[in-house]
């Protein structure tokens, strides 16, 4: 998963490292990591150019 370049993969002060901030619960959080699938459905680039490269 490329976790660091996810929107929702956020720096928390009080964990004093980095966090996915999706909210799901236990069997959301398993589903997840039992996947076969190697893509997070969750996963939002956090690029802030796409917007300006749609525009153009």
């Amino acid at each position: 998963m490329i976790c660091d370049f996810c929107i929702n993969y956020i720096y928390d002060e009080d964990a004093e490292g980095y966090i996915c901030d999706v909210d799901m619960d236990e069997d959301d959080y398993v589903r997840l990591k039992s996947s076969k699938y190697s893509t997070c459905p969750y996963y939002r680039n956090n690029d802030d150019y796409l917007i300006v490269r749609k525009q153009i």
